[in-house]
């Protein structure tokens, strides 16, 4: 006896605004100002070096300290930890509760293939530090993560981080203090040689996991659901994380600003792994932060949150966005502005680009537009689920 059709379970409607958590926008809001930070050092003579000192005044070496020291290679893990918790969210919504690990997995990976597209075009026209193709190729290469094991996400994660570590040290070590932006004399050349990162995306994906599976586990318990039950934990993470994640800098941070030097390869060495993997901590501490700054917010938002929650909201969309000011200030044929600001100044450049995503943001969100960016890769994320499954 056969019975009719049944729908897939979940539905592929956006998350009302009503439903939707306060924590995780408000963090990719914050966030993105860090990666605006983060990416400002190629206006300033330390470039892609993490330990050439940019010179200037007090005020810029100050500013390229604490840079370093909280922002580089800590701004990085947040994301990824947004990213694995906004997984488990999507799967969740989509399949229910103890769904179809099968169907979690196509979800996933159907996702992590547009992301992928997402980010070469996002490097072949703007930006050659672009993130989306790594999480899109995390997504392909470990679809079926949401379903592991805690016992298996833990080793994945201990060798992952490992190898991340090994993989951003050496790649520190090899790049030369002078070593040029991927920048050529017009548009096109420089559009050439950005297409030289995309061979790295499997090692970029690789190199986030660690994070991104620490996201996971958190959406697993709900930490950002239930900040209520977790608020000892959450202040353990803000309170140890920050001091981890900013004394582990400083083997990087103070070569930054020309007050120590390596006395060996293998210090030098020594030293980026260390940066590298105390950068989870700084990651960790922000969401905590950010996740009881957000407690304690409750339903009382005002423009400032509610701008931070609707450019968090529209993350991609103004990730990306803050993409043609690099272009624009980089290129030769532009402003070719890459390496002769202070660092003081060039921050003030990413702080203002930042700024001004967030009023756009706030506009789209006063008229209840979405971002453009994610509304596309919902479409054609969900674009090819059948409407209805038969059932036995």
């Amino acid at each position: 006896m056969s019975t009719s059709p049944q729908p897939v379970a979940g539905p592929i409607a956006p998350t009302p605004a009503s439903q939707r958590l306060l924590a995780p926008d408000l963090a990719r809001g914050v966030m993105l100002l860090l990666i605006a930070l983060a990416h400002s050092r190629q206006l300033h003579a330390g470039g892609n070096s993490l330990t050439t000192p940019a010179g200037g005044g007090p005020v810029d070496v100050a500013v390229q300290w604490l840079l370093t020291s909280l922002v580089d290679g800590r701004a990085a893990p947040l994301f990824g930890i947004l990213f694995g918790y906004g997984l488990v969210q999507m799967t969740r919504r989509y399949t229910g509760l103890g769904g179809d690990p099968a169907q979690a997995r196509r979800l996933i990976r159907r996702r992590g293939v547009w992301l992928i597209v997402f980010g070469i075009a996002h490097v072949v026209l703007l930006y050659s530090g672009d993130v989306i193709g790594a999480y899109g190729a995390f997504a392909v290469m470990f679809a079926g993560v949401v379903s592991w094991s805690s016992r298996r996400m833990w080793t994945v994660m201990a060798i992952t981080l490992v190898l991340g570590v090994t993989a951003a040290s050496l790649l520190q070590i090899l790049t030369p203090s002078d070593a040029p932006l991927a920048v050529g004399p017009t548009l096109l050349d420089s559009a050439i040689m950005r297409t030289s990162a995309l061979p790295v995306l499997p090692i970029a994906a690789v190199g986030i996991a660690p994070s991104v599976l620490i996201g996971v586990l958190a959406a697993r318990m709900r930490l950002l659901e239930q900040p209520d039950r977790y608020r000892p934990l959450l202040r353990r993470f803000a309170l140890i994380g920050f001091p981890v994640a900013v004394l582990g800098a400083q083997p990087v941070a103070l070569q930054a600003v020309g007050l120590w030097t390596p006395a060996s390869p293998g210090t030098d060495a020594a030293g980026h792994a260390v940066f590298a993997a105390t950068g989870i901590a700084g990651g960790l501490a922000f969401l905590a932060a950010i996740a009881l700054a957000a407690y304690r917010l409750g339903d009382r938002r005002g423009p400032v949150t509610t701008a931070l929650v609707a450019c968090g909201r529209r993350s991609m969309t103004f990730y990306i966005a803050q993409s043609p000011v690099w272009l624009v200030a980089t290129e030769p044929s532009l402003l070719d502005l890459g390496g002769k600001l202070g660092a003081a100044t060039a921050a003030g450049v990413a702080v203002a680009t930042w700024a001004g995503t967030v009023v756009i943001a706030y506009a789209l969100d006063r008229t209840g537009q979405r971002g453009p960016f994610e509304a596309l890769l919902r479409h054609l994320t969900y674009r090819t689920r059948s409407a209805r499954q038969p059932a036995a």
